[in-house]
């Protein structure tokens, strides 16, 4: 199976379409580009989030992505977005801030070298759907494959700061045998 996944994986890179299918660009949803190169960092781990707001199933997720980059640069003084990728419940996944400026928190740890990857919803309450967790799946090998981050530094939010993040029910799923494997076939 390992083997057939990194066959699948190199013809995807290899057709180079594999980064071009599954991203909403900020400018396709209507975001502003932000730059400060006093932000610029080099990828070196990829953290898992949550929203961690309950996302009902039919909330306007780029209107949502709007408000969020106005209230990041009015309320909390950062330059866009906190994350660089949003995935949506029903699997889109949105490009947030560029990957090359660091992420923003609202913990203590220091996001620099983070790809910070966000599911939307609140994983104490709600259940991840499965598209959230393809799009995942994608978004990971995609980081991992492009910027050679090591599945060991495949973490979620709460392996540097004392949250809940990403949620209950999200840590449940990234402890299974299926995300395991998926990990493993990284290497």
């Amino acid at each position: 199976m390992k083997f057939f996944l990194s066959l699948l994986l190199l013809f995807l890179f290899s057709q180079n379409q594999f980064a071009q299918n599954w991203l909403i660009t900020q400018e396709d949803w209507g975001g502003t580009d932000s730059v400060d190169s006093s932000l610029e960092h080099e990828i070196s781990y990829i953290t898992i989030h949550h929203g961690g707001e309950i996302f009902p199933d039919d909330k306007n997720t780029v209107t949502y992505l709007q408000n969020l980059q106005k209230w990041s640069r009015s309320d909390r003084k950062w330059n866009d977005i906190p994350y660089h990728y949003v995935i949506a419940r029903d699997g889109k996944v949105y490009e947030g801030r560029p990957l090359n400026y660091r992420g923003d928190t609202n913990t203590t740890y220091d996001p620099t070298g983070h790809a910070l990857v966000v599911l939307l919803g609140n994983f104490e309450e709600q259940e991840v759907k499965a598209e959230q967790i393809e799009s995942l799946k994608t978004v990971t090998a995609y980081l991992a494959k492009q910027e050679s981050v090591a599945a060991e530094k495949i973490q979620t939010h709460k392996d540097y700061a004392e949250t809940l993040c990403p949620g209950k029910k999200l840590t449940g799923y990234l402890n299974t045998r299926d995300w395991n494997s998926f990990l493993n076939g990284l290497d």
